[in-house]
């Protein structure tokens, strides 16, 4: 599995997932992304993690659309969104854009986020998910943007949907 951090973290803000993950006998590892747009970082995430069935791909905000655009440009396994920027804060009617590559993702999706998440209204968020052919979205009541405080709630999510791809 490979988990790619948000625009202002680097690989040391995913090593409580990968930690957790290693904890539950999965094998993931951070990816450095350049700063930037999405699709500057998108052939360094492309780099770090070859297309095919048994590639997991996602990260946290900025990091989990970096991933989202691979996913909908070839095969992977599956996707895991922490905290996907559904819109910029106080944009939301940017999540048109945001999504619109999402009809393209064939593989599973796992989307978790907080329901104060300034980046994700949760009723657009509903709305979007239904672009993606095979999705679960989990909500986390009290959380914003990260999911640092239901750490391992949201490892045990993600290393079951990770199980499940088998």
């Amino acid at each position: 599995m490979h988990l790619a951090p948000g625009a202002s973290g680097g690989p040391a803000s995913m090593a409580p997932y990968v930690r957790g993950l290693a904890a539950a006998g999965i094998t993931a590892r951070a990816v450095q992304l350049p700063r930037g747009t999405a699709e500057r970082a998108l052939p360094v995430y492309r780099a770090a993690a070859p297309f095919g069935a048994e590639t997991v791909v996602g990260g946290q905000s900025f990091g989990g659309r970096v991933g989202s655009l691979l996913a909908a440009e070839g095969e992977v396994g599956g996707l895991v969104l922490i905290s996907y920027p559904l819109h910029p804060p106080g944009a939301p009617d940017r999540w048109d854009q945001r999504t619109e590559h999402w009809p393209q993702i064939a593989c599973p999706v796992l989307l978790l986020s907080g329901d104060r998440d300034p980046f994700a209204k949760v009723g657009l968020l509903r709305e979007a998910v239904g672009r993606l052919p095979r999705a679960e979205l989990h909500i986390y009541p009290g959380v914003g943007h990260g999911l640092r405080s239901v750490l391992d709630e949201a490892v045990g999510r993600i290393a079951a949907f990770v199980r499940g791809l088998d």
